[in-house]
């Protein structure tokens, strides 16, 4: 697939600037900002200091070794949930209106093992637009041959079992993240059919802010603690997995779930629906209720509003999200949520099953080019 995407159908736009407008009304008859408020602020300043107590106990408290192994994964947890409230905002200026501030918090996404920069590329550029586009969207090319998100994809022995294993995988995640996937974005000539040029200054900066991850959670440690190599081991790799599985489990809960589609442009690289309608159809909220999701998640639960409204801030999602519920029954487009985490990871566990043991089950050779040879006629004289 190598034609630039489009989505042609306009008299579906009626739609995105009617709930637009709805919302922009809400903030104004309130005279709400979009960015963030105290309860914004107070997540930012709760996260931060609770990563930042973590990350100093393990290195300096003296701690016993079963007590910096819960830390550990405890500092990995913390990592996910700074991503997930603070930097995710500030990457998409949503966090403040202020360009400094939110450009100080994306720098902390460094400190975490990730890139800002990629991240913007991969996610608010080339996710956000070609959502569930297979081809286009790589959030859902997640380990190749070993998991299958979409439909348009073939299928193998393998991917019979994924809906056992993937869970597993997704715990490797953010350790992929650290030490491979930004470098391997970062030099790819495009991320799906997004065509990258960087600046000179951004080969700097991913190799000396990884360079400071590196030293913080892998030097830093080894030098200033009393443990072995093997132990240090042990504690670094339960921080990533914890990071990994959390990380993983809320961003496919987002998109693969059942309900969703994937896509495909036609032969002319057109889709046949507005923008916004794509989004609906291919995005999910779960647990919207509840106000522990919306603490830990940053909005993350909240997909379908964050995919409309990426620059306002997720704490704004709760109040939005019955509007723009509204607003898709009115124009007879999809909402689809789960009402808890559980029901949610239910789904895509099915999801799973369907797209892996059953397609094989019923068709193993799909998306496949299947090459026939043609008949020999003997001719007999």
């Amino acid at each position: 697939m190598t034609k630039k995407v489009r989505f042609i159908n306009t008299n579906q736009s009626t739609f995105y600037i009617t709930v637009r407008k709805r919302v922009d009304t809400y903030f104004t008859a309130n005279n709400i900002s979009t960015h963030a408020n105290g309860a914004m602020w107070f997540k930012a300043i709760f996260f931060l200091t609770g990563i930042t107590a973590l990350y100093t106990s393990i290195l300096f408290a003296g701690l016993s070794l079963p007590v910096l192994l819960l830390l550990s994964m405890l500092l990995g947890v913390f990592g996910a949930f700074v991503g997930f409230n603070i930097c995710h905002d500030a990457i998409h200026k949503a966090f403040s209106g202020n360009a400094r501030v939110n450009q100080l918090l994306s720098f902390v996404f460094n400190l975490i093992g990730a890139s800002p920069y990629v991240w913007n590329i991969c996610h608010n550029i080339v996710h956000h637009t070609y959502t569930n586009i297979s081809g286009h969207d790589e959030d859902i090319d997640v380990a190749p041959g070993l998991i299958r998100f979409s439909d348009t994809e073939t299928v193998n022995k393998l991917q019979r079992y994924q809906h056992f294993y993937a869970f597993f995988l997704y715990s490797f995640s953010m350790l992929s993240w650290v030490f491979r996937k930004d470098y391997k974005k970062f030099f790819q000539h495009k991320i799906g059919e997004h065509r990258v040029i960087h600046p000179r200054i951004e080969y700097f900066r991913l190799f000396f802010y990884k360079a400071i991850y590196y030293f913080l959670f892998i030097a830093l440690p080894l030098l200033v603690m009393p443990i072995t190599f093997g132990q240090f081991l042990i504690g670094f790799m339960a921080m990533q997995l914890a990071q990994g599985l959390v990380l993983g489990l809320v961003f496919q809960l987002a998109h693969v779930v059942e309900g969703t589609d994937f896509p495909l442009p036609n032969e002319q690289g057109n889709m046949e629906e507005a923008w916004a309608a794509h989004q609906m159809r291919t995005t999910a909220n779960f647990a919207g209720g509840s106000k522990m999701a919306a603490f830990l998640c940053g909005g993350l639960n909240r997909q379908i509003e964050h995919h409309l409204f990426p620059k306002i801030c997720h704490i704004h999602y709760p109040a939005i999200g019955k509007i723009v519920k509204a607003t898709a029954k009115e124009f007879g487009l999809p909402y689809i949520e789960s009402i808890t985490f559980t029901a949610a990871l239910q789904s895509h566990y099915r999801m799973l099953r369907k797209l892996g043991k059953e397609t094989y089950k019923s068709n193993k050779n799909i998306n496949r080019e299947v090459y026939i040879l043609p008949e020999i006629v003997e001719v007999v004289l």
